[in-house]
């Protein structure tokens, strides 16, 4: 299957914020530092009052007592969190092609589930071709185009409003992020109580603020499509270069979810890369890390991220499982939008009741935070049957 110039952009860019602040919730250093991360915040009217948790009354330091579902989209959107279009120089390092390439499809979405009681955390991830019901009545297409669907549909009312440029990219934007949390709510049969977002320059600032991740390939690449060129063995990536890791298909056995497999390895080695280099200890690094968040992430509005991350430092593991949908077919033939990829939302929702309910987590790498463990990966629960990547570590090497 061909891979867009669009298809091929980010994997893993939103995860790396969440999964930081995941990070400093268990380490708890350096709070009045980061007091300043509110003031450059992006938020979006996004979540139902239905859907929101209330945990103004759990003490900091103290487990969540309500369970919590986060929705986590990479959208490959030429703009940042202002509406504002992202400088054709920023474009060019990142290899993202002119202004107007992006489709505003959501080329990454994982969801982060927070059990209450200090358990460990799942990070499930969706690919981003599954064949599903989009919300809103648009029929069966893509998960990625949830975002663009909604969007698209809401430009023409709010124009009529008199929106426009930066204002209308904005509101435009709460619309495909509502029609997209609804849909990742019917296909999984969770309800999801917090949303974030980042964009496509967010993904370069965050690795470059940690100083590059440590990854490890199997054997050299040379992918023309993405620009990943890595000799084998383990290497420190941030950037352009990292990008380009995640966001690699062609060349690769199971395509998308091989490239899932890199960005969760990804992930993996960046919150064991936070925690050995004390990021969250140096005033530097962190101020770097807070910049880097600032103007290109957007989150549900209400949600209180430094309560949230303080509440985090109760989890009892400190870790995170990271799973992988089933999937029945990677080339499932549509009537409009090409191949995709083919899911039972049944078996779904199946295996993701069992993988929150029982996280097989296995840490990675030496406990370096003082009782807390490096995010780590979790194989397929056995009941499931369906096809799977090959599972990663960031001690391991991946294809």
């Amino acid at each position: 299957m061909l891979l867009s110039s669009r298809g091929r952009r980010i994997g893993v860019r939103v995860a790396l914020g969440v999964v930081s602040a995941l990070v400093l919730g268990a380490t708890g250093y350096a709070w009045s530092q980061l007091s300043k991360l509110d003031d450059g915040l992006v938020t979006a009217d996004v979540i139902p009052p239905a859907a929101q948790v209330n945990d103004d009354d759990t003490p900091p330091g103290e487990p969540l007592k309500v369970a919590q579902n986060i929705l986590l989209v990479g959208i490959d959107a030429r703009t940042d969190a202002y509406g504002n279009p992202l400088p054709q120089n920023v474009l060019d390092a990142l290899h993202a092609g002119s202004g107007d390439t992006g489709g505003d499809t959501t080329d990454t979405m994982i969801v982060v589930h927070i059990p209450a009681g200090g358990a460990a955390a799942t990070a499930i991830s969706i690919p981003r071709d599954s064949y599903v019901d989009i919300a809103g009545g648009y029929g069966k297409h893509k998960i990625n185009s949830a975002y663009s669907r909604g969007k698209n549909a809401a430009m023409s009312g709010l124009r009529a409003q008199g929106l426009s440029g930066a204002q209308l990219e904005v509101a435009a934007n709460e619309a495909g992020a509502k029609t997209a949390i609804q849909t990742v709510e019917k296909f999984t049969g969770l309800t999801i109580n917090h949303y974030a977002a980042i964009n496509l320059a967010g993904f370069d600032a965050l690795s470059q603020a940690v100083g590059g991740v440590e990854v490890c390939l199997k054997a050299p690449v040379h992918d023309s499509y993405s620009g990943a060129d890595f000799p084998a063995g383990p290497q420190t990536l941030s950037g352009a270069q990292a990008l380009a890791f995640v966001r690699q298909r062609h060349g690769l056995a199971n395509g998308d979810l091989d490239r899932i497999a890199r960005q969760q390895a990804f992930l993996s080695g960046m919150a064991k890369k936070v925690l050995s280099a004390g990021t969250f200890t140096d005033v530097s690094k962190l101020n770097s890390l807070v910049s880097a968040v600032q103007g290109a992430v957007v989150l549900d509005r209400g949600w209180d991220v430094l309560s949230f991350a303080q509440q985090l430092r109760g989890m009892s593991s400190g870790a995170i499982a990271f799973a992988t949908i089933p999937v029945q077919s990677l080339s499932l033939s549509t009537p409009s939008d090409g191949d995709a990829v083919k899911v039972d939302p049944a078996q779904v929702q199946q295996f993701i009741r069992t993988a929150i309910s029982t996280p097989a987590v296995q840490a990675s790498g030496d406990d370096t935070s003082g009782g807390v463990k490096p995010v780590a990966q979790t194989s397929t629960p056995p009941s499931s049957t369906a096809k799977q990547p090959a599972t990663s570590t960031a001690a391991g090497c991946v294809n």
